[in-house]
């Protein structure tokens, strides 16, 4: 067989076990464009993660038992303060619809000292992973829960042997609203809450131990009992509808998919994790949040068991991300095996003063929309000159590179000052412009944001006088 035979049955061979799915879901360079529309910049940062994100889905299609041999590539971000990290792991837990919970290395201390351990941030991810779950599932159970609604106040209002068209007619009127005024009767649950008159103790001259009042009153707190109650129509829909959507809720089946999707599906941020890695120039003392924090996490980063409440979790498949500034130290200060186990890495680059007036002005979502819908709720019309966007920028810049750099952090901080007058006055100031039949305009310029600020910068300046 010549060698371009062999190229041509190779291929055969390749194209027999492909699997084209039929979903092709977020690919890397669609992960890019969306995180695109909300993060300015840190184009390396993105297209890591959004790998991360498909090498998962690429994962679950694959055929046991190689799928569990293949484990994710965690990330660490190396970048400074308010540079978008958090907002990149942030955005993509949004678009995966996946759980996702942000810790802070800080918080923790290594096991038999006083403080958080590292199994909480596990126990954390199951418990954004169940309110996670429970909206998917009532998302996914709300047109039928709505469907049995209907049939149960369509069964009172007409009767259970009304004749079709008698329903049908019953159903545009229910649907319409022109029914939610009436009075019906409805069975709803009796209140788990103690009434009047009801005890918990023993009664007079009886004690009861600690186990039988907990005993009592749990089951007053979560008795199952119904009762008639005549209600309007308006008022009776929402109460069957959380009765039916707890019958649809099976608190198994929402513990079950939620721990499935905490191991499967799970991402966790660590943010500022350089503040736990110790410069081994520096001195090495007895830290319950430094080397021992990391020993600590090596084993749920590697992979491990869990225990928690709802039952344990296995952490072989949760992608993790960790990120930190390292001004005063650097990543390869830390535990050898930890770096390991984060072997993608990126750098985000600072901001500039460019990049701070991109982040006002391009974001879909970006702070002058923001404050500009927030100000229309007061019936108020917030206008920016571009030139004050560029003067916000400015200050902005020069303050972050003459004081602390917190990246884009500085924006908010200078915006809710130059606005700080304007939003305390805006309800006032729109009725009386209401009143007097015209629109209230407020239009921000460079004098009001020089006005506003200036003194920022005058307090920079002679902050170099300090000693």
């Amino acid at each position: 067989m010549s060698k371009a035979e062999d190229v041509k049955a190779a291929a055969a061979v390749a194209r027999a076990g492909l699997q084209v799915p039929d979903d092709q879901g977020l690919t890397p360079k669609s992960v890019v464009e969306l995180l695109d529309k909300y993060i300015v910049g840190q184009r390396d940062a993105k297209k890591a993660v959004a790998i991360a994100l498909r090498n998962r889905w690429r994962r679950q299609r694959l055929e046991s038992p190689l799928r569990e041999e293949v484990v994710p590539k965690n990330i660490l971000m190396i970048g400074p303060t308010g540079c978008g990290k958090t907002e990149i792991a942030r955005r993509l837990a949004k678009l995966a619809d996946a759980p996702f919970v942000k810790v802070e290395a800080t918080k923790f201390t290594e096991v038999g000292f006083h403080g958080r351990d590292v199994d909480e941030i596990i126990r954390d991810l199951v418990d954004a992973s169940i309110v996670l779950t429970k909206s998917k599932l009532r998302s996914q159970a709300k047109a039928q829960v709505a469907d049995s609604v209907e049939k149960q106040l369509l069964d009172v209002l007409t009767g259970t042997g009304a004749d079709s068209s008698t329903r049908e007619t019953f159903r545009k009127l229910l649907r319409s609203g022109d029914l939610d005024e009436r009075n019906i009767e409805v069975d709803v649950p009796v209140s788990g809450m103690p009434g009047a008159g009801q005890r918990v103790d023993g009664g007079p001259g009886n004690q009861m131990s600690l186990q039988e009042v907990v005993l009592k009153v749990d089951k007053l707190f979560n008795r199952r009992g119904t009762e008639r109650r005549k209600m309007k129509v308006s008022e009776a829909r929402p109460l069957l509808e959380e009765v039916e959507m707890e019958k649809v809720l099976n608190s198994d089946m929402v513990m079950k998919d939620a721990l499935k999707a905490a191991e499967q599906d799970g991402i966790v941020f660590i943010d500022e994790i350089d503040k736990i890695v110790t410069n081994p120039d520096g001195h090495r003392g007895a830290d319950a949040s430094s080397e021992g924090v990391q020993q600590d996490l090596l084993p749920i980063i590697e992979g491990s068991t869990v225990s928690t409440k709802h039952g344990n979790v296995n952490t072989d498949h949760i992608l993790f991300i960790a990120s930190g500034a390292f001004h005063n130290c650097k990543p390869s200060d830390m535990l050898a095996e930890l770096q390991g186990r984060l072997p993608i890495r990126v750098e985000l680059k600072g901001l500039t003063k460019n990049d701070l007036y991109r982040i006002l002005t391009e974001p879909e979502h970006n702070m002058v929309k923001q404050q500009i819908a927030l100000m229309s709720t007061e019936g108020v019309q917030l206008v920016f000159t571009d030139d004050a966007i560029r003067e916000i920028t400015s200050v902005a810049a020069e303050v972050n590179r003459s004081v602390d750099n917190i990246g884009a952090r500085r924006l908010h901080t200078i915006l809710e000052r130059v606005l700080e007058q304007i939003s305390f006055e805006a309800p006032e100031k729109a009725r009386a412009s209401s009143l007097g039949g015209e629109e209230c305009i407020y239009v921000v310029d460079k004098d009001d944001i020089q006005n506003r600020v200036g003194d920022l910068l005058e307090k920079m300046d002679l902050s170099k006088f300090i000693l």
